[in-house]
């Protein structure tokens, strides 16, 4: 299916991600870790090139450095192709001297930056959520429809709705109504059939809800005015959607495979373990639509007297006597014997210690880089580059919801201990 305009397409990344703390602490909350090896931007970055939209632009802000230098390394086209994915920072210039408000503050601003494209259609999209998806077929839909702005949308159910903006639409699929996140009698108004949108009576009665998934479709001239008539308004789904609403055709289309807004711990913990199930909802090995990320040519991974199920390890590691259960083992991860990991996310190192650089360490009582011997850790998430001692137990016996380390060596978030990039965890420490 081929896309017959310009295209470009426009990642949002520069939120703070403050629901993600403290994994956004250091970086921006595209740059966080998934999967083992990939990055959150990979799964958008990777759905256009999919796609044949090669035009690309990560727009961020905050903690932008480790994000910045993933896109340099990684996505890098033939030099006789138009195609680019390119960093358009948050910049301060006499005609706009703040930096980014908010979603459509943020496209605002870098407009300047647009006008050389001969940009026809403007593909906006999320650096946050996991899924795959062929916007070819959204950006048909757009065409089809004759549409000024299209919005994609998820059938949701009554638990999840009230999250969401949610719009009804009349029975060709324009958009007549929208609202951001209602709740009681509001969300109750929100009710639509989704049977026209191609579900079966069953599934409609269960997700009786359209939630906008914060991507878009825009022609490219009806942004400019939009953003012009609504100068104060600087988020599309609060703001310059119901705007449209009534002056433009905005056009729903649904998409109704696996989504997944990972902007909180738990879903980013819940979205994470599940890759490691026999039949994940979200399928990296895909090969009809790869998910890209930087090749690092590591070395294959080794496992000596190991016990592990259902868990993905990924290059560069050395586990020695680990029991592990479903869990996530970053790159080049280093575990010693008699660990327990089960339901854990642990991101791995960003850099190979020498041998000599480890005993060193232990001597003098510093843990290495990973996981020293005879720990045991439950439901946590270990950031990169972390040292966790021998004999530790992060396990959250007491079940605690939310706490803060006063010296900063771990969080818990959702009853989930987060011990965050770079923290050393001394040995015997129980949390």
């Amino acid at each position: 299916m081929a896309v017959n305009e310009n295209v470009v397409a426009v990642v949002l990344g520069g939120g703070a991600g403050s629901r993600l703390f403290p994994l956004t602490r250091d970086r921006s909350k595209p740059a966080v870790p998934l999967g083992g090896k990939y990055r959150l931007i990979d799964v958008p970055v990777s759905n256009c090139i999919n796609s044949n939209v090669t035009q690309i632009f990560v727009l961020t802000q905050y903690n932008s450095a480790s994000l910045n230098r993933h896109i340099s390394q990684t996505y890098r086209f033939s030099s006789f192709s138009s195609g680019f994915v390119e960093i358009l920072a948050a910049e301060q210039r006499r005609d706009s001297p703040d930096w980014f408000q908010g979603t459509a503050d943020a496209v605002r601003q870098i407009l300047p930056h647009l006008r050389d494209w001969r940009v026809k259609t403007l593909l906006i999209l999320s650096g946050d959520h996991l899924y795959r998806m062929d916007y070819r077929q959204f950006l048909a839909r757009h065409y089809e429809s004759k549409a000024d702005v299209t919005v994609s949308v998820v059938p949701a159910n009554p638990n999840d709705a009230e999250g969401f903006g949610l719009l009804k639409t009349d029975n060709v699929g324009k958009i007549v109504e929208f609202k951001e996140k209602p709740q009681g009698e509001a969300l109750e108004a929100m009710r639509v059939d989704t049977t026209n949108f191609g579900l079966s009576q069953n599934e409609s009665e269960m997700r009786p809800y359209l939630a906008s998934m914060g991507i878009y479709v825009f022609d490219y001239p009806k942004l400019i005015e939009l953003l012009r008539n609504n100068e104060t308004a600087v988020d599309f789904g609060g703001e310059i959607i119901p705007a449209a609403i009534n002056k433009y055709n905005v056009q729903a289309y649904l998409f109704n495979g696996y989504w997944e807004d990972i902007g909180t711990i738990r879903s980013f913990f819940d979205a994470n373990l599940d890759l490691a199930s026999p039949l994940p909802k979200f399928n990296f090995f895909d090969t009809e639509a790869p998910i890209y990320t930087r090749s690092r040519y590591l070395p294959p991974s080794k496992l000596h007297q190991c016990d592990i199920d259902n868990s993905m390890v990924s290059e560069g590691c050395i586990l020695t006597g680990v029991f592990a259960r479903r869990s996530i083992i970053g790159l080049r991860s280093r575990i010693d014997t008699g660990v327990r990991l089960e339901h854990s996310i642990m991101m791995g190192s960003d850099f190979f210690e020498p041998p000599e650089e480890i005993q060193s360490n232990l001597d003098s009582g510093k843990p290495h880089i990973g996981i020293g011997r005879n720990t045991h850790i439950r439901r946590a998430i270990i950031d990169k580059n972390v040292r966790i001692g021998k004999d530790v137990k992060l396990l959250n016996e007491a079940r605690v919801e939310t706490a803060d380390d006063p010296n900063r060596r771990y969080y818990i978030r959702d009853g989930i201990i987060i011990v965050p990039k770079g923290a050393s965890v001394a040995d015997g420490t129980v949390v």
